[in-house]
């Protein structure tokens, strides 16, 4: 039911997404992504990004038994296009400046239309998608990166991918940053790889009293796709 209720809240809110028509065309360099070095987890890919978004969303988490969150629900974020930032002096920061904004709107909708708005004013940012989890077929469940909606891959059915993550490590920016991620496509034309790094929060509190209710906690990231097939 929790999975449910949270792809209703998604669809139900995609009507404040203000799409955006314009062509993808700021290109980023294949040398743009700098990873920490010695570890295996995170590898920097060598051929050049097709998108790169900053995700504004909410990370959520059930109090177990044993009294820790765990993330067993999922998240849910809007994409916006960062590619045109490249090479300005914002573009390393965007996730801090524009958790600035989210950790003050008062509700935890990433669609929500002041959010997009505000945004787009600041730095001429445009949705290219959205970001939540669906139920996978071994019953669990498994992140998809959805821009069927957006941009200029909107009507196309084929602009999402579902990933499994396959590398991860701490947030080298301290403990209240949600980890950096590797994820593998598994189905659908968007990317083949997909690089959550930058983070900014979204770690829940360190214990809970077990029988809680779930909680949202706010985030930003970048997210990095390569190997689209569109």
């Amino acid at each position: 039911m929790l999975v449910l209720s949270f792809l209703s809240f998604l669809l139900a809110t995609q009507a404040f997404s203000a799409p955006s028509h314009n062509k993808h065309s700021c290109q980023v360099p294949a040398s743009a992504l700098h990873l920490p070095q010695n570890q295996s987890q995170l590898i920097s890919p060598s051929l050049p990004p097709n998108y790169v978004a900053l995700g504004v969303g909410v990370q959520n988490y059930t109090c177990s038994a044993s009294g820790n969150y765990t993330s067993s629900i999922g998240a849910v974020a809007e994409l916006f296009d960062i590619s045109c930032l490249y090479k300005s002096s914002e573009f390393s920061k965007i996730q801090d400046d524009a958790f600035k904004i989210w950790s003050q709107c008062p509700n935890n909708n990433p669609s929500e239309s002041t959010l997009i708005s505000r945004l787009h004013h600041n730095w001429g940012l445009d949705v290219l998608g959205q970001h939540y989890f669906i139920v996978n077929p071994a019953g669990g469940l498994s992140p998809k990166f959805d821009f069927t909606s957006s941009g200029s891959t909107a009507g196309n059915v084929n602009a999402f991918v579902v990933t499994a993550k396959v590398g991860d490590i701490p947030a080298p920016t301290g403990h209240q940053d949600v980890d950096w991620l590797r994820l593998n496509g598994v189905s659908g034309k968007l990317a083949s790889q997909v690089f959550r790094v930058f983070t900014k929060a979204g770690q829940p509190p360190a214990s809970c009293s077990p029988g809680s209710p779930p909680i949202s906690v706010k985030y930003t990231a970048q997210y990095w796709f390569y190997g689209s097939s569109l």
